[in-house]
Protein backbone atom coordinates (compact mmCIF):
# COMPACT_ATOMS: atom_id res chain seq x y z
CA UNK A 1 0.00 0.00 0.00
CA UNK A 2 1.49 3.28 -0.94
CA UNK A 3 1.84 6.11 1.78
CA UNK A 4 -0.81 8.78 1.98
CA UNK A 5 0.39 12.19 0.88
CA UNK A 6 -0.69 13.57 4.99
CA UNK A 7 0.32 11.10 7.16
CA UNK A 8 3.01 13.45 8.27
CA UNK A 9 0.63 15.84 9.02
CA UNK A 10 -0.89 16.61 12.82
CA UNK A 11 -4.22 18.07 13.09
CA UNK A 12 -5.91 19.26 16.58
CA UNK A 13 -9.74 19.80 15.63
CA UNK A 14 -11.24 21.42 18.24
CA UNK A 15 -14.29 22.60 15.60
CA UNK A 16 -17.81 20.94 15.92
CA UNK A 17 -20.95 20.80 13.55
CA UNK A 18 -19.70 21.17 10.03
CA UNK A 19 -17.98 24.45 9.79
CA UNK A 20 -14.47 23.22 10.70
CA UNK A 21 -14.58 19.44 10.87
CA UNK A 22 -15.37 18.82 7.38
CA UNK A 23 -12.21 20.69 7.12
CA UNK A 24 -10.54 17.80 9.14
CA UNK A 25 -12.42 15.07 7.42
CA UNK A 26 -10.47 16.17 3.70
CA UNK A 27 -7.37 16.44 5.55
CA UNK A 28 -7.71 12.62 7.04
CA UNK A 29 -8.85 11.38 3.71
CA UNK A 30 -5.28 12.02 2.21
CA UNK A 31 -3.82 10.84 5.51
CA UNK A 32 -3.23 13.31 8.04
CA UNK A 33 -3.63 12.33 11.49
CA UNK A 34 -6.78 14.53 12.83
CA UNK A 35 -7.06 14.42 16.58
CA UNK A 36 -10.64 16.11 17.61
CA UNK A 37 -10.91 16.94 20.59
CA UNK A 38 -14.60 17.19 22.23
CA UNK A 39 -16.09 17.82 25.34
CA UNK A 40 -16.31 14.96 27.89
CA UNK A 41 -20.09 13.11 28.26
CA UNK A 42 -21.34 15.30 25.01
CA UNK A 43 -19.40 15.22 22.18
CA UNK A 44 -19.58 17.03 18.94
CA UNK A 45 -23.21 17.78 18.87
CA UNK A 46 -23.31 15.86 15.31
CA UNK A 47 -23.14 12.45 16.75
CA UNK A 48 -26.93 13.26 17.37
CA UNK A 49 -27.62 14.77 14.09
CA UNK A 50 -29.66 13.23 11.08
CA UNK A 51 -33.48 12.48 10.25
CA UNK A 52 -32.32 8.69 10.51
CA UNK A 53 -30.63 7.22 13.49
CA UNK A 54 -30.51 3.30 13.15
CA UNK A 55 -29.22 2.03 16.38
CA UNK A 56 -29.91 5.15 17.92
CA UNK A 57 -26.93 6.92 16.02
CA UNK A 58 -26.42 9.66 13.62
CA UNK A 59 -25.69 8.60 10.08
CA UNK A 60 -23.42 12.17 9.34
CA UNK A 61 -21.27 11.34 12.37
CA UNK A 62 -19.41 8.02 10.86
CA UNK A 63 -18.78 10.74 7.67
CA UNK A 64 -17.75 13.71 8.65
CA UNK A 65 -15.79 12.29 11.38
CA UNK A 66 -13.73 9.65 9.16
CA UNK A 67 -10.24 8.89 9.80
CA UNK A 68 -10.39 10.37 12.84
CA UNK A 69 -9.17 10.12 16.53
CA UNK A 70 -11.38 11.16 19.60
CA UNK A 71 -10.01 12.44 22.91
CA UNK A 72 -12.24 14.43 25.51
CA UNK A 73 -11.08 17.15 27.06
CA UNK A 74 -12.54 20.41 28.94
CA UNK A 75 -11.42 23.33 27.72
CA UNK A 76 -12.90 25.26 29.88
CA UNK A 77 -11.10 23.77 32.68
CA UNK A 78 -7.05 25.23 32.77
CA UNK A 79 -6.52 21.24 33.39
CA UNK A 80 -7.99 20.53 29.74
CA UNK A 81 -5.72 24.16 28.59
CA UNK A 82 -2.74 22.80 29.70
CA UNK A 83 -3.34 19.49 28.21
CA UNK A 84 -4.17 21.19 24.22
CA UNK A 85 -0.88 23.07 25.06
CA UNK A 86 0.97 19.77 25.09
CA UNK A 87 -0.97 18.54 22.34
CA UNK A 88 -0.40 21.75 20.37
CA UNK A 89 3.61 21.29 20.92
CA UNK A 90 3.32 18.19 19.11
CA UNK A 91 0.99 19.25 16.01
CA UNK A 92 1.11 20.96 12.87
CA UNK A 93 -2.72 22.02 12.21
CA UNK A 94 -4.90 23.25 14.91
CA UNK A 95 -8.14 23.83 13.38
CA UNK A 96 -11.11 25.63 15.25
CA UNK A 97 -14.87 27.01 14.84
CA UNK A 98 -15.00 28.62 17.63
CA UNK A 99 -16.68 32.68 17.90
CA UNK A 100 -13.72 34.78 17.75
CA UNK A 101 -12.09 35.52 21.03
CA UNK A 102 -12.31 32.34 22.25
CA UNK A 103 -9.61 30.63 22.26
CA UNK A 104 -8.26 34.18 23.85
CA UNK A 105 -10.39 33.52 26.49
CA UNK A 106 -8.67 30.55 27.70
CA UNK A 107 -5.60 31.93 26.94
CA UNK A 108 -4.84 30.40 23.84
CA UNK A 109 -4.57 32.80 21.32
CA UNK A 110 -2.34 32.50 18.23
CA UNK A 111 0.49 34.18 19.76
CA UNK A 112 0.50 32.23 22.93
CA UNK A 113 0.03 28.79 20.50
CA UNK A 114 3.06 30.23 18.36
CA UNK A 115 5.40 30.80 21.59
CA UNK A 116 4.77 27.28 21.89
CA UNK A 117 4.88 25.98 18.33
CA UNK A 118 6.02 28.50 15.65
CA UNK A 119 5.55 26.13 13.16
CA UNK A 120 1.73 25.84 14.16
CA UNK A 121 -1.11 26.78 11.00
CA UNK A 122 -3.93 27.78 12.88
CA UNK A 123 -6.93 27.26 10.49
CA UNK A 124 -10.14 29.46 11.79
CA UNK A 125 -13.62 28.87 10.43
CA UNK A 126 -16.24 31.43 11.30
CA UNK A 127 -19.43 33.01 9.81
CA UNK A 128 -17.69 36.41 9.44
CA UNK A 129 -13.68 36.34 9.62
CA UNK A 130 -11.56 37.47 12.51
CA UNK A 131 -11.74 40.83 11.56
CA UNK A 132 -14.34 43.47 10.81
CA UNK A 133 -17.59 44.69 12.84
CA UNK A 134 -19.26 41.54 12.16
CA UNK A 135 -16.64 39.44 14.02
CA UNK A 136 -18.50 38.87 16.99
CA UNK A 137 -21.81 37.83 15.57
CA UNK A 138 -22.88 34.23 15.72
CA UNK A 139 -22.83 33.16 12.07
CA UNK A 140 -24.03 29.80 10.97
CA UNK A 141 -23.85 28.48 7.36
CA UNK A 142 -27.06 29.40 6.74
CA UNK A 143 -26.58 33.59 7.64
CA UNK A 144 -23.22 33.04 5.24
CA UNK A 145 -24.96 31.87 2.25
CA UNK A 146 -27.66 34.65 2.67
CA UNK A 147 -25.24 37.26 3.05
CA UNK A 148 -22.59 35.80 0.27
CA UNK A 149 -25.31 36.23 -2.11
CA UNK A 150 -26.13 32.39 -3.12
CA UNK A 151 -29.46 32.34 -1.32
CA UNK A 152 -30.71 35.95 -3.70
CA UNK A 153 -30.30 33.60 -6.84
CA UNK A 154 -31.48 30.34 -6.11
CA UNK A 155 -35.05 29.18 -6.57
CA UNK A 156 -38.04 29.93 -8.89
CA UNK A 157 -38.76 33.46 -10.20
CA UNK A 158 -41.20 35.00 -8.09
CA UNK A 159 -41.05 33.20 -5.02
CA UNK A 160 -38.59 33.29 -1.52
CA UNK A 161 -35.18 32.12 -1.79
CA UNK A 162 -34.79 28.92 -1.41
CA UNK A 163 -32.17 26.66 -0.53
CA UNK A 164 -29.58 23.99 -1.57
CA UNK A 165 -30.79 20.68 0.57
CA UNK A 166 -26.71 20.11 2.13
CA UNK A 167 -25.29 22.77 4.39
CA UNK A 168 -23.15 24.56 1.44
CA UNK A 169 -22.19 27.24 2.96
CA UNK A 170 -20.15 25.62 5.97
CA UNK A 171 -19.09 22.74 3.47
CA UNK A 172 -17.31 25.90 0.96
CA UNK A 173 -15.97 27.52 3.90
CA UNK A 174 -14.09 24.15 5.14
CA UNK A 175 -13.14 23.36 1.72
CA UNK A 176 -11.53 26.76 1.09
CA UNK A 177 -9.73 26.08 4.78
CA UNK A 178 -8.81 23.39 3.68
CA UNK A 179 -7.07 24.99 0.60
CA UNK A 180 -5.67 27.35 3.06
CA UNK A 181 -3.99 25.06 5.62
CA UNK A 182 -2.21 22.77 2.39
CA UNK A 183 -0.76 26.85 0.99
CA UNK A 184 0.21 27.83 4.63
CA UNK A 185 1.83 24.21 4.99
CA UNK A 186 3.67 24.50 1.75
CA UNK A 187 4.79 28.50 2.84
CA UNK A 188 5.88 26.71 6.17
CA UNK A 189 8.35 24.52 4.45
CA UNK A 190 10.01 27.30 3.15
CA UNK A 191 9.94 29.99 6.28
CA UNK A 192 9.40 27.69 9.24
CA UNK A 193 6.93 29.43 10.36
CA UNK A 194 2.98 28.64 10.83
CA UNK A 195 0.37 31.46 10.01
CA UNK A 196 -3.66 32.16 10.52
CA UNK A 197 -5.70 30.72 8.04
CA UNK A 198 -8.89 33.21 8.47
CA UNK A 199 -12.10 31.45 6.64
CA UNK A 200 -15.01 33.27 6.96
CA UNK A 201 -18.20 31.39 5.24
CA UNK A 202 -20.18 34.18 4.17
CA UNK A 203 -16.84 34.97 1.72
CA UNK A 204 -16.09 31.43 0.68
CA UNK A 205 -20.22 31.82 -0.83
CA UNK A 206 -19.15 35.16 -2.23
CA UNK A 207 -16.22 32.99 -3.83
CA UNK A 208 -18.15 31.12 -5.77
CA UNK A 209 -20.46 33.91 -7.08
CA UNK A 210 -18.40 34.11 -10.56
CA UNK A 211 -19.49 37.56 -12.63
CA UNK A 212 -22.22 38.94 -9.92
CA UNK A 213 -19.69 41.55 -8.26
CA UNK A 214 -18.76 43.16 -11.61
CA UNK A 215 -22.16 42.18 -13.47
CA UNK A 216 -23.63 45.16 -10.76
CA UNK A 217 -20.47 47.49 -10.78
CA UNK A 218 -19.93 47.59 -14.32
CA UNK A 219 -23.45 46.90 -15.83
CA UNK A 220 -26.06 48.08 -13.14
CA UNK A 221 -27.62 44.06 -13.36
CA UNK A 222 -28.55 42.60 -10.68
CA UNK A 223 -28.83 38.64 -11.11
CA UNK A 224 -31.85 37.21 -9.65
CA UNK A 225 -33.76 33.98 -9.26
CA UNK A 226 -34.06 31.79 -12.28
CA UNK A 227 -35.18 28.77 -11.80
CA UNK A 228 -33.38 25.29 -13.72
CA UNK A 229 -31.55 27.88 -16.04
CA UNK A 230 -29.16 30.69 -15.98
CA UNK A 231 -30.05 33.49 -17.68
CA UNK A 232 -28.35 33.43 -21.37
CA UNK A 233 -27.29 29.61 -21.11
CA UNK A 234 -29.30 27.80 -23.66
CA UNK A 235 -30.03 25.18 -23.95
CA UNK A 236 -29.23 23.86 -20.45
CA UNK A 237 -32.49 22.90 -18.83
CA UNK A 238 -34.30 19.66 -17.72
CA UNK A 239 -36.64 18.22 -20.19
CA UNK A 240 -39.76 16.11 -20.07
CA UNK A 241 -38.99 11.94 -21.89
CA UNK A 242 -41.94 10.06 -23.06
CA UNK A 243 -41.91 7.92 -19.93
CA UNK A 244 -42.68 10.57 -17.64
CA UNK A 245 -38.98 11.21 -16.37
CA UNK A 246 -36.72 14.52 -16.93
CA UNK A 247 -33.30 14.44 -18.57
CA UNK A 248 -31.49 17.44 -17.98
CA UNK A 249 -29.54 18.51 -21.16
CA UNK A 250 -26.68 20.90 -21.43
CA UNK A 251 -25.93 22.15 -24.94
CA UNK A 252 -25.20 25.49 -24.36
CA UNK A 253 -21.62 25.83 -26.32
CA UNK A 254 -22.25 26.17 -30.14
CA UNK A 255 -20.32 23.12 -31.55
CA UNK A 256 -22.13 21.13 -28.99
CA UNK A 257 -25.68 22.84 -29.90
CA UNK A 258 -24.84 21.65 -33.84
CA UNK A 259 -24.94 18.42 -32.31
CA UNK A 260 -27.59 17.92 -30.59
CA UNK A 261 -29.29 19.70 -33.50
CA UNK A 262 -27.93 16.89 -35.39
CA UNK A 263 -29.51 14.19 -32.82
CA UNK A 264 -32.87 15.78 -33.01
CA UNK A 265 -32.92 15.48 -36.94
CA UNK A 266 -33.53 19.54 -37.12
CA UNK A 267 -29.82 20.70 -38.60
CA UNK A 268 -31.25 23.78 -39.45
CA UNK A 269 -31.21 25.16 -36.02
CA UNK A 270 -27.69 25.39 -35.41
CA UNK A 271 -28.02 27.65 -38.85
CA UNK A 272 -30.60 30.19 -37.59
CA UNK A 273 -29.64 33.12 -36.81
CA UNK A 274 -32.28 33.21 -33.55
CA UNK A 275 -29.84 30.35 -32.42
CA UNK A 276 -27.03 29.84 -34.24
CA UNK A 277 -24.92 32.11 -31.17
CA UNK A 278 -24.59 31.92 -27.80
CA UNK A 279 -25.93 35.53 -27.32
CA UNK A 280 -28.83 34.45 -29.92
CA UNK A 281 -30.02 31.19 -28.15
CA UNK A 282 -29.46 33.17 -24.48
CA UNK A 283 -32.02 35.95 -26.11
CA UNK A 284 -34.39 33.50 -27.62
CA UNK A 285 -34.42 30.27 -24.69
CA UNK A 286 -37.85 30.34 -23.94
CA UNK A 287 -38.82 29.64 -27.63
CA UNK A 288 -35.61 27.17 -28.25
CA UNK A 289 -36.41 25.15 -24.82
CA UNK A 290 -40.01 24.54 -26.14
CA UNK A 291 -38.48 23.23 -29.33
CA UNK A 292 -36.48 20.52 -27.40
CA UNK A 293 -38.83 19.97 -24.68
CA UNK A 294 -41.27 18.89 -28.19
CA UNK A 295 -38.85 16.76 -29.18
CA UNK A 296 -37.47 15.10 -25.62
CA UNK A 297 -41.01 14.34 -24.89
CA UNK A 298 -41.33 12.10 -27.91
CA UNK A 299 -38.64 9.43 -26.69
CA UNK A 300 -38.34 7.25 -23.58
CA UNK A 301 -35.63 8.03 -21.21
CA UNK A 302 -33.86 5.25 -22.18
CA UNK A 303 -33.67 5.87 -25.64
CA UNK A 304 -33.11 9.70 -25.54
CA UNK A 305 -30.29 9.43 -23.15
CA UNK A 306 -28.72 6.53 -25.86
CA UNK A 307 -28.78 9.24 -28.66
CA UNK A 308 -27.48 11.73 -27.01
CA UNK A 309 -24.79 9.94 -25.71
CA UNK A 310 -24.09 8.88 -28.99
CA UNK A 311 -24.00 12.15 -30.54
CA UNK A 312 -21.79 13.83 -27.78
CA UNK A 313 -24.35 15.81 -25.99
CA UNK A 314 -24.11 16.14 -21.99
CA UNK A 315 -26.79 14.70 -20.50
CA UNK A 316 -28.49 12.95 -17.74
CA UNK A 317 -31.10 11.80 -15.27
CA UNK A 318 -30.93 13.50 -11.90
CA UNK A 319 -30.22 10.94 -9.42
CA UNK A 320 -31.17 10.27 -5.89
CA UNK A 321 -28.73 7.88 -3.89
CA UNK A 322 -30.55 4.99 -4.69
CA UNK A 323 -29.97 5.56 -8.46
CA UNK A 324 -26.02 6.35 -7.53
CA UNK A 325 -26.02 2.89 -5.37
CA UNK A 326 -27.28 1.27 -8.71
CA UNK A 327 -25.08 2.85 -11.29
CA UNK A 328 -22.32 1.18 -13.16
CA UNK A 329 -19.89 4.36 -13.48
CA UNK A 330 -20.30 5.22 -9.95
CA UNK A 331 -19.40 1.37 -9.46
CA UNK A 332 -16.53 1.00 -11.71
CA UNK A 333 -15.20 4.16 -9.94
CA UNK A 334 -15.64 3.29 -6.35
CA UNK A 335 -17.17 6.19 -5.88
CA UNK A 336 -19.27 5.22 -2.99
CA UNK A 337 -17.20 3.13 -0.10
CA UNK A 338 -18.27 0.48 2.31
CA UNK A 339 -16.99 1.40 5.63
CA UNK A 340 -16.41 -1.79 8.36
CA UNK A 341 -18.60 0.12 11.60
CA UNK A 342 -19.07 -1.49 15.23
CA UNK A 343 -22.69 -1.18 14.94
CA UNK A 344 -23.89 -1.02 11.51
CA UNK A 345 -21.95 -3.84 10.23
CA UNK A 346 -21.21 -1.37 7.27
CA UNK A 347 -21.90 2.02 6.23
CA UNK A 348 -21.74 2.86 2.78
CA UNK A 349 -20.29 7.10 1.93
CA UNK A 350 -18.61 8.50 -1.14
CA UNK A 351 -15.34 8.09 -1.31
CA UNK A 352 -12.80 10.62 -1.29
CA UNK A 353 -12.50 13.03 -3.86
CA UNK A 354 -10.44 14.14 -6.04
CA UNK A 355 -8.59 10.72 -6.65
CA UNK A 356 -4.60 10.95 -7.43
CA UNK A 357 -2.79 8.42 -9.38
CA UNK A 358 0.08 7.75 -7.28
CA UNK A 359 -0.91 8.72 -3.79
CA UNK A 360 -4.36 8.60 -3.19
CA UNK A 361 -6.95 9.42 -0.38
CA UNK A 362 -8.57 6.36 1.35
CA UNK A 363 -11.16 6.33 3.91
CA UNK A 364 -9.89 4.16 7.00
CA UNK A 365 -12.38 4.42 9.52
CA UNK A 366 -15.81 5.38 10.33
CA UNK A 367 -16.20 8.02 12.95
CA UNK A 368 -15.03 7.17 16.04
CA UNK A 369 -16.58 6.77 19.66
CA UNK A 370 -16.21 9.56 21.98
CA UNK A 371 -13.00 9.62 23.91
CA UNK A 372 -12.26 5.94 21.35
CA UNK A 373 -8.28 7.77 21.44
CA UNK A 374 -8.04 9.09 25.11
CA UNK A 375 -4.90 6.14 25.99
CA UNK A 376 -3.37 6.16 22.76
CA UNK A 377 -3.01 10.25 22.72
CA UNK A 378 -2.53 11.01 26.13
CA UNK A 379 -0.64 7.76 27.12
CA UNK A 380 1.01 6.93 23.81
CA UNK A 381 1.60 10.75 22.27
CA UNK A 382 2.07 13.33 25.58
CA UNK A 383 3.44 10.17 27.85
CA UNK A 384 0.47 10.39 30.81
CA UNK A 385 0.46 8.05 32.71
CA UNK A 386 -2.27 5.40 33.51
CA UNK A 387 -3.24 7.09 36.88
CA UNK A 388 -2.80 10.28 35.26
CA UNK A 389 -5.21 9.40 32.50
CA UNK A 390 -7.24 8.34 35.24
CA UNK A 391 -7.52 11.40 37.40
CA UNK A 392 -7.98 13.63 34.91
CA UNK A 393 -11.05 11.41 34.12
CA UNK A 394 -12.57 10.67 37.50
CA UNK A 395 -12.17 15.23 37.89
CA UNK A 396 -14.39 15.24 34.28
CA UNK A 397 -10.83 16.96 32.53
CA UNK A 398 -11.17 14.10 30.04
Amino acid sequence: MTHLPLDDVRVIELGQLLAGPFCGQLLGDFGAEVIKVEDPGRGDPMRQWGREKPHGQSLWWPVVARNKKSVTCDLRDPRGQDLLRRLIAEADVLLENFRPGTLERWGLSPDELHAINPGLVITRVTGFGQTGPYAPRAGYGSIGEAMGGIRHVTGDPGRPPSRAGISLGDSLATTHACVGTLVALHERGRSGRGQVVDSAIYEAVLAMMESLLPEWQQAGYQRERTGPVLPNVSPSNVYPTGDGEAILIAANQDSVFARLARVMGAEALAEDERYATHGARGANMDELDGIIAAWTAGHPADELLRLLHEGGVPAGRIYTAKDMFADPHFAAREAIVRVPHPDFGEVAMQNVAPKLSSTPGRVRTAGPALGQHNEEVYGGLLGLSPEEITGLSTAGVI
